[in-house]
């Protein structure tokens, strides 16, 4: 995994109130009161099936993911490349993060995911688009 990559997530996930980086069997994620809300990590064709079984790509890339809800999930899932929907979980989006990823996106992405992971009291600090506080 490229450590720019793994610098600009740490950057945009640890400015989440009560978020703490923690290294994962593979790869590192992120989590708020134990709960897993991003989790990037660098897969190649050898991984174990439930990682590259529904990843839309063939040899190495770099992969996050992260929780999403409702509608967001259905747009997500639904677009194709660079995102995918890994069979392990309901709410789990997969996006492979390719050289031009827009980093934007990433973090509006992650910040729903951690709103959905967190509890009421931490979300209400998070400045979201459309939020009382955002």
């Amino acid at each position: 995994m490229p450590d720019e990559v793994l610098r600009r997530l740490r950057a945009l996930c640890t400015a989440l109130p009560g978020c703490y980086e923690e290294r994962a069997w593979v790869g590192t994620r992120w989590m708020v009161r134990k709960k897993t809300f991003a989790h990037v990590l660098g897969i190649s064709d050898q991984y174990p099936p439930a990682y590259t079984r529904d990843a839309p790509f063939v040899g190495d890339a770099t992969v996050l993911t992260f929780r999403s809800s409702g509608d967001e999930l259905a747009a997500l899932t639904g677009t194709g490349h660079p995102f995918y929907k890994p069979r392990w979980h309901p709410q789990v989006v997969g996006m492979v993060i390719a050289p031009d990823a827009d980093w934007a996106e990433i973090n509006e992405l992650l910040v729903e995911s951690y709103c959905l992971r967190a509890p009421k009291t931490l979300v209400a600090q998070v400045l979201r688009p459309g939020s009382p506080n955002g």
